[in-house]
């Protein structure tokens, strides 16, 4: 195939996950699969980023032990419009084994969770903004960790603050039980595992599979069909909900074989749980720990920086929007981004900024992506963590000139809190969602609300491709 020279290319490729052998477990299929590894090994991206494709270039599909030999032939043109060849590089520079469409003997066979898959073309020559979200995008917290912490942390909240019976301290966490894609229905204990049609497939009430009598019985024999949506339904949209999931079929079988040990009904129990989670998170005890030693948390990737060096390299800006506040994005980032020193990640150090143009913390997706959102913005002075006013970005003197002002740490990137995607837009000089790719893992949060408000391209992060 050839593409006619002084014309752009762009390419979709689509692919499906493999089933896992626990139905419950098995993730339902989002519009868009992904890894939590993704552009970090494929070359095909590095070169999309950058303005280019691959020209002429051999490719390898490998097919169990089989690989099946096709050329590709194809003209592509940079960001500066003319026509560009990729040559081929070997990743192993990089400290990575050869990449699939760069590698000089053809393509390599490469994990999973290394892959990208795409639904439909997208033309990175209209992009002029790349963005990132931080929790479980940039930061992927490790499950047997991270999780169990929160469903500790959990499970005191429940015992000595609401009065729980004590016998919940004793329990323990399965972190590879529950996946994103789950509904809970609050009244009646149950898990669901539901298809696109709201058909429910599979049923558990605790850990108990409920039987296709039972199943039918409660969710098909109404007149109309139930929506399953708030308030009689709960949603596990996000990886920080899997251990509440979890601790509420815990509760529900621990009510059920013991009668008068917890008075409160099934719907009260999910409201407590969620409450305790809520408590978890406002007193900074998640966070806390997660600070004092983020590499016990955290998985560390040493091609976040190459990646986003890359991206401006290519002219494009790019750009952070996180719910997290900013003395934890900080803490984060530094981690990521910074010298991989013992200490490196505990230190006041703010060389990460120089990676983005611009940060906004705080930002209570997915209300950001609503540009009727009339929330404040303020900047951050990244030193003291003090939110200064401003007009839209624009920074507004204070009334008392005695007043420190920001510290000048790295005048490429300024740091704020709220806001929404109009000041985004601003503050980057782009007129229109369409220049933006965004890059995060909440289905809702981050990728329906921005793709439908505003028709900005997305990138999810689906962690559970590369179950077998």
């Amino acid at each position: 195939m050839r593409n006619p020279k002084g014309r752009s290319f762009s390419f979709g490729v689509s692919l499906f996950s493999s089933p896992n052998p626990n139905p419950i477990l098995e993730p339902l299929t989002f519009p868009f699969s992904s890894s939590s590894r993704i552009l970090f090994n494929s070359s095909i991206f590095s070169s999309a980023l950058s303005g280019q494709f691959p020209s002429r270039r051999k490719v390898n599909h490998c097919k169990g032990n089989k690989q099946h030999r096709s050329s590709i032939m194809m003209d592509a043109m940079g960001v500066d419009g003319k026509t560009s060849q990729l040559k081929g590089t070997n990743c192993s520079d990089l400290g990575q084994g050869p990449c699939i469409w760069s590698s000089p003997e053809g393509g390599q066979k490469i994990d999973i969770g290394k892959q990208i898959f795409c639904n439909r073309s997208l033309n990175m020559k209209n992009i002029v903004a790349v963005g990132f979200d931080m929790d479980y995008t940039l930061a992927q917290y490790k499950p047997e960790t991270f999780e169990s912490l929160a469903y500790e942390g959990t499970v005191r909240k429940l015992v000595y603050d609401l009065q729980y019976p004590s016998e919940l301290l004793d329990w323990t966490f399965d972190w590879k039980y529950m996946v994103r894609g789950l509904v809970l229905d609050k009244k009646r204990g149950n898990i669901l595992k539901m298809d696109r049609h709201k058909y429910v497939k599979v049923a558990y009430h605790g850990f108990r599979e409920m039987s296709k009598e039972d199943k039918v019985a409660t969710y098909r024999s109404t007149l109309t069909r139930d929506s399953f949506d708030e308030p009689d339904y709960a949603l596990i949209d996000t990886l920080f909900s899997l251990a509440e999931a979890y601790l509420f079929a815990q509760l529900v079988d621990f009510k059920d074989k013991n009668p008068g040990k917890i008075l409160a009904d099934y719907s009260r129990m999910y409201k407590d749980v969620r409450a305790a989670v809520d408590l978890c998170h406002r007193d900074g005890t998640l966070k806390q720990m997660v600070a004092k030693d983020p590499r016990r948390y955290i998985e560390e990737d040493t091609s976040i920086v190459p990646m986003i060096k890359m991206i401006k390299e290519s002219g494009r800006a790019t750009f952070l929007v996180t719910n997290s506040l900013w003395d934890y994005t900080n803490i984060v980032m530094n981690f990521l981004c910074g010298e991989k020193t013992v200490s490196s990640w505990s230190a006041t150090n703010f060389d990460w900024l120089q990676y983005f143009d611009v940060v906004i913390t705080g930002s209570a997706k997915p209300g950001f992506f609503h540009d009727e959102n009339r929330a404040n913005l303020f900047e951050v002075d990244p030193e003291s963590g003090m939110l200064l006013n401003t007009d839209n970005g624009t920074p507004m003197p204070p009334v008392d000139t005695t007043l420190r002002l920001l510290s000048n740490i790295d005048k490429s990137c300024r740091v704020f809190q709220g806001g929404n995607v109009g000041h985004l837009h601003k503050l980057l000089s782009i007129e229109s969602s369409s220049q933006v790719l965004y890059i995060g893992d909440h289905i809702y949060g981050d990728i329906l609300h921005s793709k439908k408000a505003l028709g900005m391209s997305f990138i999810s992060i689906i962690e559970y491709i590369h179950l077998k």
